[in-house]
């Protein structure tokens, strides 16, 4: 899935986005100051690593790499992102799951993460799909308060193409922000359109 989540940064490209399966919790609210959107993110790896370590003692066919956090932003009142009112922030962070991840064996592993650690937000976290198809995307490098302009970009490039945007703004986090210089963040910026 390379072209997924190695697009170039130097220009926004069109992708095709197949169906995808994902761990996933819904919140909402300013990311900077949210108590569950912290838990959100801790719930996630816990139960991806919980998946991981399971599969890989019954069935090393299918050990997998946890891949990188995502966000889908949205508001209220619409499906775009008012940047201004993170406040009113709508939210969903989630990790990709390869396709024989099954509901049975989140619920598995949700009873082997409640004994490890006290809830989070397990109850949450579902095993949901998402098909995005058509999308424009490319790489942003540097700090988030500051992607305004590539989101912008972004969007140039959907109306270049006679498109309309469609669905949540899509942020894929290849960089840990406890380990690398806000000016240094990589962020996958996608947009579905049509």
């Amino acid at each position: 899935m390379k072209s997924l989540y190695f697009p170039p940064s130097n220009r926004v490209v069109e992708v095709e986005v197949p169906p995808l399966h994902y761990l996933m919790v819904h919140g909402e609210g300013d990311p900077n100051t949210s108590k569950d959107y912290r838990e959100a993110i801790e719930t996630l790896y816990s139960m991806a690593y919980t998946l991981k370590f399971t599969l890989k003692k019954t069935d090393v066919a299918k050990d997998f790499k946890v891949g990188p956090l995502e966000g889908l932003w949205w508001n209220n009142e619409k499906e775009g992102l008012d940047m201004g009112n993170k406040k009113g922030w709508k939210w969903t962070v989630m990790i990709v799951m390869p396709p024989f991840i099954k509901p049975e064996m989140v619920e598995k592993a949700r009873v082997a993460a409640e004994k490890k650690k006290d809830n989070l937000l397990l109850a949450r976290l579902k095993l949901e799909g998402l098909d995005e198809g058509r999308c424009a995307q490319t790489l942003y490098i540097g700090p988030w308060a500051e992607e305004h302009a590539t989101i912008q970009r972004v969007h140039d490039f959907i109306q270049g193409q006679e498109g309309k945007p469609k669905g949540k703004h899509h942020e894929i986090y290849m960089s840990d922000p406890r380990r690398v210089a806000p000016e240094k963040l990589k962020t996958v910026i996608r947009q579905p359109f049509v």
